[in-house]
């Protein structure tokens, strides 16, 4: 019998020579070679080798109906038909940001752009112009795109992240500017006293307290209520700004994360599943805020363009799919993916493994820890935690169960229980591997 020819493989070989590492994006990067996408339909992804996979990662949490979305497919080709970017403002623009700016209270102004990264970057350096300040503080591990001020602390670790009473600003790429690590100050995530007594130490110099309410790269747990309050009391006192930033989280409820909270954020960044399946981001807030922006004004102080934003094709499709994300929709997804961390738990308590599940709405994430972290430092992997991982996640990705490379599952509108109980099957097949293979994490022994 001949050997079944692998594409992905042979793809690999060629992109190395014209692609830096053979990839565009190194969170797809894998050894012995990425997988590469033939098609997608619903919550199924096939690759170029014919195997199927069920997505639970859907693009880092930008799919929130899955793939190829009849309803969103027939409204973008319409729109392909007639031009897909102008040099001109369209109708759709003003109709989707009248759509987002119903759904959230705080959201008075809205302007689109390109990406989360680029949403992040408008939106502090709108605080910047708005309060005259150049200093952001951000919660230790948060990731908030490609930034250099943004990016701060993501990948901390314990060797360079400093005390926890006095975090370091740690740099993700060689080469970062020394000021931009300056005017960054990193505090710890849920820890309210010491928040604070952080920030106090740079009273009038901060423009903004920049945070994600659901963390990812902290844990995926909530911030707690003490702590949003906390910070939204201290920008006030401070004449600085609190920003959200909501790229991933804005999945979590009609209005996002921050319908939880008894305070509002200045600004909110947007992006990923807004965007119906193409590049978005947003920002959105005070009206006062936003005129930072404003030609109209007499003068500009933020100057502030793209030539992709607002581009009818991505208006499109991200209005398409969030009159698709309506109340009923997310009641669904959100209490699917809550039986979902029900049987995940039934299903580590079963094998006696050390290991729990944190998440909020439609997102989950799996930690190799025996209680779930509150902040970026509890939820560090060690050596043998991420031996753990790999374990899980090279299985998942055999059994044809895509997850981010993070233990983490983001729910599509498209998924039903039967994706649910072969999701539960697999990865409890892989918590019995890493209790066999790694018997210390046998939480009974």
């Amino acid at each position: 019998m001949t050997e079944q020819i692998n594409q992905s493989e042979i793809l690999f070989e060629r992109a190395k020579k014209v692609l830096p590492g053979g990839i565009s994006r190194n969170t797809i990067f894998k050894l012995p070679h990425p997988d590469y996408v033939e098609k997608g339909e619903g919550c199924i992804v096939t690759d170029i080798n014919g195997k199927e996979y069920i997505d639970f990662a859907n693009n880092m949490a930008s799919l929130i109906h899955g793939h190829a979305h009849p309803v969103i497919t027939r409204a973008i080709i319409e729109q392909v038909s007639k031009g897909t970017a102008f040099t001109m403002a369209s109708e759709v623009e003003i109709e989707f940001a009248e759509l987002l700016c119903s759904r959230v209270p705080g959201f008075e102004k809205i302007r689109f752009v390109n990406s989360g990264t680029e949403a992040v970057m408008a939106m502090i350096k709108s605080a910047r112009a708005f309060t005259g300040k150049a200093k952001i503080a951000k919660v230790e591990g948060a990731y908030h795109g490609a930034y250099d001020y943004a990016e701060v602390s993501q990948t901390a670790n314990p060797n360079n992240w400093g005390d926890e009473d006095k975090p370091n600003s740690v740099p993700v790429a060689v080469g970062t500017p020394e000021k931009a690590l300056d005017d960054v100050i990193v505090i710890p995530y849920n820890n309210t006293k010491k928040a604070l007594e952080i920030l106090n130490q740079h009273q009038g110099e901060i423009a903004a307290v920049l945070l994600d309410p659901v963390s990812h790269r902290v844990g995926m747990v909530a911030a707690e209520d003490e702590f949003v309050e906390a910070l939204y009391k201290w920008t006030r006192e401070q004449q600085a700004l609190l920003l959200f930033d909501e790229v991933i989280t804005f999945r979590v409820g009609f209005g996002g994360a921050q319908q939880r909270y008894k305070v509002s954020p200045d600004l909110t960044a947007m992006g990923k599943m807004i965007g119906g399946g193409f590049p978005v981001g947003a920002f959105a807030g005070r009206s006062d805020v936003m005129s930072v922006l404003d030609p109209l004004q007499p003068k500009v102080l933020l100057p502030h363009s793209g030539t992709f934003s607002a581009n009818p094709v991505t208006m499109v499709a991200g209005l398409t799919a969030m009159k698709l994300f309506d109340h009923k929709a997310i009641e669904k997804i959100n209490l699917l993916a809550l039986k979902t961390k029900v049987l995940i738990s039934h299903s580590i308590e079963k094998v006696g493994i050390k290991a729990c599940v944190t998440g909020e709405g439609a997102m989950l994430r799996v930690h190799f820890k025996s209680q779930a972290p509150t902040n970026y430092r509890q939820s560090f992997l060690n050596e043998d935690e991420a031996k753990a991982l790999k374990i899980v996640l090279t299985h998942a990705n055999e059994q044809g169960i895509m997850l981010i490379n993070t233990c983490s599952m983001m729910l599509s509108t498209v998924m039903t229980i039967n994706e649910i109980e072969k999701l539960v099957q697999v990865l409890e097949q892989g918590f019995e591997l890493v209790a066999k293979q790694l018997p210390s994490f046998k939480r009974y022994r």
